[in-house]
This record gives structure tokens, C-alpha cells and sequence, in this order.
């Protein structure tokens, strides 16, 4: 029985020599001590709502990049001129002249030195009241142009659009900053550094309501 007993225990021994180490449960929400077995908890492996946020897009040369044109602006002046003025003058002629053959002499008046004598008064006012609102909102694609050495984009973009006699010309460019850029591709117009927009309009609708050349002059130069 003896030698049969010792065989067990070195049987015991070389299977405790064999096996890994042994784990028991732990406390820990992150299982920082089951490096093999466990993992951390993050939101990816316990939120059924997490998205992967997209990578972010390395802007090169030559992209095309969505400009999104939404741009509004107010106005609201007012004025008011009153003006008044006089004036007051007085004058008195003493000598006459005369051309006598071909020489400048005097002439005297018989009838006296003539005099004038007036006052002139003038009294003005003005007032003004002026409130303007405007608004321009629409979407092109711009292509980067150049880049700046501090990777800021320079981007330029044209577009025209033709609906029979209806034509509409739009033009965009300025420098954007490569973070203002979306992982879409889209960027703001108020992102927008140095900023200058085109938006033009020809056909029979805009001839419908442009100004004539005749009222342009007139509220340009005109008097009143």
C-alpha cells in the first residue's frame, strides 16, 4: 500500500507542475488583474448604441470639399439733417469804366454810384429711415487649390446652372483650416477665412426688376 500511495502523490505533483496558473474571482469593474482571461470595460464592448466615430480624412491637394453657403445680413439706419442758413450783402459800385480808342478809361455816373443791398435766407430739412434684410443660402462643391505651410486649405469653386434663357453663375473661394473640415467632407461658410462669394443672375426673370440704366443714374447723381 505504501509504495502505491507515493506513486499517487508524485502523479498529483507532476500535474501541479503541468497546469497554468489558476484565476479566482475578483472585485475589480476592469478586470485589470485578468491581463489574459478579461478586458476593460469601454463603451464599445457594453453601449448598444456606440458608433464607431468615422476616421478623420487626410485632405490632399485637388479634393473636392461641400461649402455650405448660409449667410444673412441686417441693416437698420436712421437719420436725420435740419439745416438753416443766411446771408446778408452788401455792395456799392464807385467807378465805372470805358474802352475809348481802344484804351481803358474811367466813366463816370452822372446819375449817381448804384448800390445793392439784399438778404438771402434758406432753411433745409432731411430725414431718413432705412432697414434692409438679406439673406443668401445655397451648396457647391470647392476643390483645394493650394495648401498654405501651415496646412490651411485654399479653396476656389464655380458653378453655373441654365434653365432654357434662366442662367445662374456662382463662384466661391477662401481658406479653411483642415479641422474645420467634417469627416463628410462639408465645411461652413463661416469657417471660411477670407471669404468671397459671387452670385449672379441673368434671364428674363432678372430683366423683369433690374434697374434701367436712366434710374441707376438717378439714384446715383440725382439731385433730390
Amino acid at each position: 500500500m505504501i509504495p502505491a500511495l507515493k506513486f499517487q502523490y508524485v502523479v498529483a505533483g507532476a500535474i501541479c507542475l503541468m497546469a497554468g496558473p489558476a484565476f479566482g474571482q475578483s472585485s475589480s469593474m476592469f478586470q485589470r488583474d485578468l491581463p489574459v482571461h478579461g478586458h476593460e470595460l469601454t463603451l464599445e464592448t457594453t453601449s448598444f448604441y456606440f458608433q464607431k466615430p468615422e476616421p478623420i480624412r487626410i485632405l490632399k491637394l485637388n479634393d473636392i470639399v461641400r461649402v455650405r453657403v448660409i449667410e444673412s445680413a441686417t441693416l437698420n439706419a436712421q437719420g436725420n439733417i435740419n439745416r438753416r442758413k443766411q446771408y446778408q450783402l452788401q455792395a456799392q459800385l464807385f467807378d465805372w469804366i470805358k474802352f475809348d480808342d481802344g484804351n481803358l478809361v474811367t466813366n463816370p455816373n452822372s446819375t449817381g454810384d448804384p448800390t445793392i443791398n439784399g438778404v438771402l435766407q434758406g432753411q433745409g430739412q432731411a430725414r431718413a429711415n432705412l432697414e434692409t434684410k438679406e439673406g443668401l443660402q445655397f451648396t457647391i462643391a470647392a476643390q483645394i487649390v493650394d495648401i498654405r505651410p501651415n496646412g490651411h486649405l485654399v479653396i476656389e469653386a464655380h458653378s453655373t446652372v441654365q434653365n432654357n434663357d434662366e442662367i445662374w453663375d456662382q463662384s466661391l473661394s477662401g481658406i479653411v483650416p483642415p479641422d474645420r473640415v467634417d469627416p463628410k467632407g462639408e465645411v461652413r461658410s463661416e469657417d471660411v477665412a477670407e471669404l468671397m462669394i459671387m452670385k449672379q443672375e441673368r434671364g428674363q426673370v432678372r430683366d423683369g426688376y433690374r434697374r434701367g440704366w436712366m434710374y441707376w443714374l438717378l439714384d446715383r447723381y440725382g439731385m433730390f
